[in-house]
């Protein structure tokens, strides 16, 4: 099933133009790692999580449609990405049929996504960000080819400069006390995640080659 043929899956055939129009932001040609594979991967761990996390249906499809719309807005040159996806979430889905209080809560969701830290009794919140984060948990050369993509959209910041704003990016989640929080997510990513953070903190620390 394609990304857009998915899309009409979860949210009816009325909204196939809602789902095309996502489908080719995600395939925007600056992106490297914000890309329709990372959405297809966010799609696949959600439902995986959400099954987990026992969500009942209504709620699993609303963390659904908020990870189509998680990194619907990806410019690296702007610091308010998150927050402009989800005013595209709330603009467009406000014209299909959903309830408001499904909006609302899609739109909630969107906005987690800029610190990744959902209370501990909001399970939608804790699913759809152990999802987006789970790249950091991958096997090192799925986390090394990841470091290189997001690498590969910052290009236009000169080397010294991205390397002293990743190491402050990676220092500030391995000060996290947990990166994930579904039990899942928990016991397959966080020891690998932070082995992997540490790895990439030391080779961006590391004198680069003259």
């Amino acid at each position: 099933m394609d990304l857009v043929d998915r899309w009409v899956a979860l949210a009816g055939p009325q909204t196939r133009r809602i789902g095309t129009e996502l489908d080719a932001r995600y395939g925007e040609g600056h992106r490297r790692y914000h890309t329709r594979e990372h959405l297809a991967a966010v799609l696949d761990l959600v439902d995986e999580l959400a099954a987990h996390a026992l969500l009942a249906e209504r709620d699993a499809d609303t963390v659904r449609l908020a990870a189509w719309f998680h990194d619907a807005v990806y410019e690296p040159e702007r610091a308010d990405n998150e927050e402009r996806s989800a005013r595209l979430a709330g603009r467009m889905l406000a014209d299909t049929d959903l309830a408001e209080d499904v909006v609302a809560e899609v739109v909630r969701l969107v906005e987690l996504t800029v610190t990744h830290a959902p209370a501990a009794d909001d399970r939608n919140g804790q699913v759809l960000c152990d999802a987006d984060l789970a790249i950091l948990g991958s096997e090192p050369e799925r986390y090394a080819a990841y470091a290189v993509a997001v690498r590969e959209e910052y290009a236009f910041v000169p080397e010294d400069l991205f390397r002293v704003g990743r190491a402050e990016v990676l220092g500030g989640l391995l000060a996290l006390p947990a990166l994930f929080h579904t039990p899942l997510a928990r016991e397959r990513f966080e020891a690998r995640a932070r082995r992997n953070i540490e790895t990439e903190l030391m080779l961006l620390k590391a004198v680069p080659p003259s």
